[in-house]
């Protein structure tokens, strides 16, 4: 009975190493089919109402798992424009439900940019994703000038370059996509921004994080140091803005941020505790920074996101089906959401950047062993327990 068990046990071993091998060394294809896939879950689990029940886990729940489920579907578009009609149909169902009153419940109206520089500058990128697909009306490139124009007036007024997401409450990210998205409507529309995207990159230079020579996580209420939850999607968009500059705080966030077998929220020899931005740290580690920063290690064209995409596939439990692929058993949507918006990053406005040094493949030696270690330790208790019994 003892020996059976243990077959069994090894039998099993051997197929999830089987697995696990596989992802991590086989060549990757194409992710737009499996990012569609799940496109079409997240769809169905927002009608569900899996973006309300995300606001009760953090406070712009609602908000990112709609803007997210938009802007990956425009990047789907741009990626392969056989869908692109489809996407920009996916893209304006998740803008409208950002300018709905559920979208806006949390934000405050009497800000500048109206709502505050979170609302508007995620709004505003999605507006010319959308515009970018190319299936958008007078009426949406109208929507997309006056948004841009009042973004830009915010900054040119305001005496610092990081604008308030909220009364008194002021993170560097939330201008950062919004900065972004003049830069798109510059490149879309007509160049109408460039001084002011020109100043606010000065103006950031000049208030970098001491200890790191990166953008600070929070500058309102009170200055605190680079953290990777909002370094991750600096990284992400600011390659938008001004690609030197980008690549330069690219190269100080990896060194100083990224470790072992993921990103850690704070930087290496500085530690803490994990919060609401950051959720939950293991050993410092933070899923959702470690997430997307596979996203702007994309844009970079940098190897690490290959790294980070199969160590995702490797721990994430994805489960695809025909039409269907989800993560962690579908249990957290945003995370599905957060994974396929980093998995089908890419620039829109900025050209395709340099390629990084592709490293070396031994990060997988590690992996491997403890993939494959169960599976010989089983079945050399079976061949022992053998070779007992014939002697």
């Amino acid at each position: 009975m003892l020996r059976k068990l243990v077959i069994g046990l090894a039998v099993i071993a051997t197929l999830v190493a089987g697995v696990g091998t596989a992802r991590l060394v086989l060549p990757r294809t194409d992710p737009t089919p499996g990012v569609v896939k799940q496109l079409t879950f997240l769809r169905a689990e927002i009608e569900d109402g899996a973006d309300h029940a995300a606001q009760q886990q953090f406070p712009e729940g609602y908000f990112f798992l709609n803007a997210l489920y938009g802007l990956t579907w425009v990047q789907v578009g741009l990626a392969d424009p056989d869908r692109s009609v489809d996407a920009a149909r996916e893209a304006r169902w998740a803008l409208d439900r950002l300018k709905s009153p559920d979208g806006t419940a949390v934000f405050d109206a009497s800000l500048r940019p109206r709502y505050g520089v979170f609302h508007a500058g995620w709004t505003n990128w999605l507006r010319g994703g959308l515009i970018a697909l190319k299936h958008s009306d007078a009426a949406e490139i109208d929507e997309f000038t006056r948004t841009s124009v009042e973004i830009a007036t915010a900054f040119r007024t305001a005496k610092t370059p990081f604008l308030p997401a909220y009364p008194g409450q002021a993170w560097p990210v939330d201008s950062t996509v919004a900065i972004a998205s003049l830069r798109l409507y510059d490149d879309l529309v007509a160049p109408r921004f460039g001084a002011t995207t020109e100043r606010w990159v000065a103006a950031v230079k000049t208030q970098l994080d001491p200890a790191t020579g990166l953008m600070p996580h929070q500058v309102e209420p009170e200055t605190t140091g680079a953290r990777a939850s909002s370094q991750s999607m600096i990284q992400r968009f600011l390659v938008e803005i001004d690609p030197a500059f980008a690549r330069a705080q690219y190269e100080i966030f990896k060194d100083r941020f990224v470790a072992g077998v993921g990103v850690r929220e704070y930087p290496k020899g500085v530690g803490g505790h994990g919060d609401v931005d950051s959720g939950p740290l293991i050993l410092g580690i933070s899923l959702s920074a470690t997430v997307v920063t596979m996203g702007a290690a994309r844009v970079q064209h940098d190897p690490l996101a290959d790294r980070l995409a199969r160590e995702g596939d490797l721990l994430g439990l994805p489960l695809s089906g025909l039409k269907t692929k989800r993560y962690a058993l579908g249990l957290v949507p945003i995370g599905d959401a957060f994974l396929a918006w980093s998995a089908s990053a890419r620039p829109i406005v900025a050209d395709e950047q340099p390629e990084f040094a592709s490293g070396s493949g031994w990060w997988r030696v590690p992996w491997l062993l403890v993939l494959w270690l169960p599976a010989l330790i089983l079945w050399g208790f079976v061949r022992f327990r053998r070779s007992r019994r014939r002697h």
